[in-house]
C-alpha cells in the first residue's frame, strides 16, 4: 500500500459518521485541476505504513465509526482488499472514493462485502472526459462499467462531479444525465483551488451557474444536490 497522507478525524469525508481519512498515493488520471497533485505526480510525500493506520485504529474503537479511503486512486493498490479487510475486522465501516476506472477491482470489493459506501467521480460528459481527466486515451467504457457495478452491487453509493468553470457547461450535465441518469445521490461540488493543483488557471463557478447545472441534472437525477447546501 502506498499511503501518502492520513487525517485522524473528519466529519465531512464519510457523511453521517465520525471517521478518519487515508490518502493513497498514485493515480492513473491527471485531472489538471486535481487538488491533491502531490499525491498524484510523485512529489515526495509522507510515507505511512498500513501498520501505522492499524495502530491508530486500535486506540480509537468506539470513538470513530469508519475509515474513508481516498487518493490518488485507491484501486491502483493491489494490497487494498487485504488492507480493507483488516480494518473491517476491527469493526470499522469503510468508505471508498474512486475515479471509476477499475470496474473489475471495484466489483471484487463489493462482491466480498468489504465496502460500506462508495463515492465515484463522474468527471464530465463523455466527449470531454479525456480533457477533464487529463488522459487523451481514456477508456470511457470503464466508467460506464463501474456505474453498472455499483448499481448492481446493492452497495450504498453516490456519484459526484467537481465543477470547474473552465471545463463544465450546461450541455455537459445534459449529456451526463442522459448517459447515467438514476435515483442515486449525485453531488455537484465546487472546485476550490488548494494551491496544489496539477495545472494553474482554473476557477470556481458562480453560484448561479451551480444552481443552473443542478436544475438540469435533477431532471435525470432527482436526488441531485450541491454539496454543502
Amino acid at each position: 500500500m502506498k499511503i501518502g497522507g492520513f487525517q485522524k478525524l473528519t466529519l465531512l469525508d464519510f457523511p453521517g459518521y465520525v471517521a478518519c481519512t487515508v490518502f493513497t498515493a498514485g493515480c492513473n488520471f491527471r485531472c489538471p485541476f486535481c487538488h491533491n497533485a502531490s499525491l498524484v505526480t510523485g512529489v515526495p510525500y509522507e510515507d505511512y505504513k498500513p501498520e501505522n493506520i492499524y495502530e491508530f485504529l486500535e486506540t480509537r474503537k468506539k470513538k470513530i465509526d469508519g475509515v474513508c479511503i481516498t487518493g490518488g486512486e485507491p484501486l491502483l493498490n493491489k494490497e487494498l482488499p487485504e488492507f480493507i479487510k483488516t480494518i473491517k475486522d476491527m469493526g470499522y465501516l469503510v468508505k471508498l472514493d474512486t475515479n471509476g476506472s477499475f470496474p473489475d477491482r471495484l466489483k471484487k470489493l463489493t462482491d466480498k462485502g468489504l465496502i460500506d459506501y462508495v463515492a465515484m467521480d463522474i468527471k464530465n460528459s463523455e466527449k470531454k472526459y479525456p480533457l477533464t481527466a487529463g488522459i487523451p486515451w481514456l477508456d470511457f467504457d470503464s466508467i460506464e462499467e463501474s456505474v453498472k457495478v455499483l448499481r448492481e452491487s446493492g452497495t450504498a453509493h453516490e456519484f459526484r462531479t467537481t465543477v470547474v468553470k473552465e471545463l463544465h457547461n450546461t450541455e455537459d450535465f445534459i449529456s451526463i444525465g442522459e448517459k447515467f441518469g438514476g435515483d442515486e445521490k449525485y453531488f455537484l461540488q465546487q472546485f476550490v483551488d488548494s494551491g496544489d493543483t496539477i495545472e494553474k488557471g482554473f476557477s470556481s463557478c458562480e453560484n448561479g451557474d451551480m444552481k443552473r447545472f443542478l436544475a438540469v441534472l435533477k431532471k435525470y437525477f432527482p436526488n441531485a444536490a450541491i454539496r454543502g447546501e
